[in-house]
């Protein structure tokens, strides 16, 4: 199904105002294992984005995301920070969905599990665990794919799939870096990946409501590819919104529904 951006408009967010980019600062590195800055920032909550992918005026609708933030014990009794993630896709039974265990304050990862379903209605089941020099296949999961996984990790990594909630948690600002080492389990190794703070840019709803946010843009390594961006509001550092050019001149965006 394919509906042209003009009947869509009101669902996504249009931009205000677009302030200068400020002179960078050196990158911050940031270390996994250590209190972040804004982690209580980090609330209890379930956030709902539409995806889309664009080329030209044309939008193809691709699933919505809902993304849950959770507090809880896990299986030990010790409270953790939970995410839990699921996609619902435009072509019918086709789902994903992801559950990944953190530590509190510092977002240090600890399990990351995947589980994908086909329109075919085949699942595979796919599970990670997060060590200090190494990536692994969570070994006692029922099905895993990956149970031979193992990926070295000479530095600590975070978790590519939960990158939005990591940038909720650092002091942005105006100059501000980050070089954050991330993985993207199952993936290819480790690697540091730099965030700027852009800029600030005043986004309003069909409804009229405005948000203050931080724009961040990072290229992914790939300085050839045009930088994808995200806005955060600027009270929560919740993301808003994420617009990322691909190499073959479409734009895939998330964009927060509620």
């Amino acid at each position: 199904m394919r509906f042209p951006f003009r009947a869509t408009v009101g669902a996504a967010f249009a931009v205000l105002f677009v302030a200068s980019a400020p002179a960078w600062a050196a990158p911050t590195p940031v270390p996994v294992g250590q209190p972040l800055a804004r982690f209580d920032k980090i609330k209890p909550a379930t956030h709902h984005y539409l995806r889309y992918r664009q080329v030209g005026d044309t939008i193809t609708p691709l699933d919505v995301w809902t993304r849950e933030i959770r507090i809880e014990p896990d299986a030990s009794g010790v409270k953790r920070l939970h995410i839990v993630q699921h996609w619902d896709g435009a072509t019918p039974g086709t789902v994903k969905q992801l559950d990944s265990w953190f530590e509190l304050d510092t977002f240090r990862p600890f399990t990351h599990q995947r589980s994908t379903t086909g329109k075919d209605g085949q699942t595979k089941i796919e599970g990670f665990d997060f060590k200090p020099d190494r990536i692994v296949g969570l070994k006692d999961l029922p099905g895993n794919a990956q149970a031979a996984y193992d990926m070295a990790s000479p530095q600590p990594a975070f978790n590519f799939e939960t990158d939005m909630e990591t940038l909720q948690a650092l002091p942005l600002a105006k100059g501000y870096e980050a070089r954050i080492v991330f993985h993207h389990p199952g993936g290819g190794a480790p690697a540091p990946y730099l965030f700027k703070v852009a800029g600030s840019e005043t986004l309003t709803s069909s409804a009229g409501g405005k948000v203050d946010c931080w724009v961040v843009t990072t290229d992914y390594n790939h300085p050839e590819w045009p930088v994808a961006r995200f806005w955060l509001a600027k009270d929560s550092q919740v993301v808003v919104k994420v617009v990322s050019p691909a190499p073959d001149g479409s734009t895939w965006v998330k964009t927060l529904l509620w």
